[in-house]
């Protein structure tokens, strides 16, 4: 069944201003700037004034009519990523062998360095992906964080580092060592 005219409309806050040309968005905000290129996905954008943006699909089907939620739900992403920000912070968990955490810096690039991950001599290395601030909790032992402006940035981080450290050839039930993600959110909460 096709839908003739499916429309979602979009709220700009207050100090961030969103260009639109031919599906690339650029959203600029009190924390920085982020792009967006959505030129597969097929939707057309209307201005309706300063504050608001229609999302619309025409003639859509059920999924392409389903991808018209998606692109609002990225925009308002890169909205808050540009007002707020996104932190994510991540626990080591061991039993035994406790995890030494790093983060280095090898020929202008960043790295979170693992080491003595269930007693292993090898050294595993992240590499952290710019615009994402990674530091070791200044109030929590045990504990990195994450802060950049793009969600698809901090969480493609945090998962790298967590599938850095999964347990092969055990019984996860049992080691359940690792890295995993505790917390996340914004960095601004009044922003």
């Amino acid at each position: 069944m096709k839908f003739v005219q499916t429309e979602q409309v979009l709220e700009v806050p207050e100090g961030v201003t969103l260009e639109i040309k031919a599906r690339e968005i650029k959203v600029v905000g009190p924390r920085g700037t982020l792009t967006k290129n959505l030129k597969h996905i097929d939707v057309t954008f209307k201005k309706i004034n300063n504050k608001q943006i229609k999302i619309v699909v025409h003639n859509g089907d059920r999924k392409h009519v389903a991808a018209l939620r998606t692109v609002k739900s990225l925009i308002a992403n890169l909205i808050t990523g540009v007002t707020k920000g996104y932190q994510y912070k991540m626990r080591y968990v061991y039993a035994h062998f406790p995890i030494n955490v790093n983060i280095i810096e090898e020929e202008g690039k960043k790295f979170v360095e693992i080491r003595n991950f269930l007693g292993e001599k090898r050294v595993r290395k992240v590499p952290v992906t710019d615009g994402v601030a990674i530091s070791q909790s200044a109030t929590q032992k045990d504990e990195l964080v994450l802060e950049g402006n793009s969600l698809e940035d901090v969480s493609q981080n945090a998962a790298d580092i967590q599938q850095k450290c999964l347990v092969r050839n055990k019984d996860i039930r049992k080691f359940l060592d690792g890295i995993y993600v505790s917390e996340r959110g914004v960095i601004d909460e009044d922003a």
